[in-house]
């Protein structure tokens, strides 16, 4: 893997949920951790440049006018489409995980007892395209 840490942005207006969740991270491997609880704060942050957002879906618990997961993940892929933005919902709803592919999330899970695993694991997949994509231009350079 790189040797470069990993800079993971969360994102969620549940505070304890967002500090579980930084708990876990930070316990289970060497990632840089930034955690927001506005979709604003995210965006006023993009500059530091994220490799992976875990974005709640929801996001107005906090200020009622504040932008949505859907919203922020759009602004964010506007900023920069290659930002891999995972979805979390409490919601297990197929409109949901519909609605956040449609807006070009790179996956969506479920707020429950396995979604840190799951978590996990999408973030493994998208380290391993990144990496397939770096070698595949490496070795298209040399062709």
């Amino acid at each position: 893997m790189m040797n470069e840490k990993i800079k993971i942005f969360l994102v969620d207006d549940d505070a304890v949920y967002l500090k579980s969740l930084e708990i876990e991270f930070l316990e289970h491997a060497d990632f840089i951790i930034e955690s927001y609880p506005t979709g604003e704060n995210c965006m006023e942050n993009l500059h530091h440049n994220p490799d992976v957002i875990i974005l709640d879906y929801q996001l107005d618990g906090i200020e009622k006018h504040a932008m949505n997961g859907i919203e922020t993940l759009d602004r964010i892929k506007s900023f920069n489409p290659d930002i891999p933005v995972i979805m979390l919902s409490a919601q297990d709803k197929i409109e949901v995980a519909i609605d956040c592919m449609h807006h070009r999330a790179f996956d969506y899970v479920v707020k429950s007892e396995t979604a840190f695993v799951r978590l996990q694991k999408i973030i493994t997949t998208i380290f391993k395209y990144k990496k397939m994509e770096k070698e595949l231009k490496w070795y298209m350079q040399r062709m």
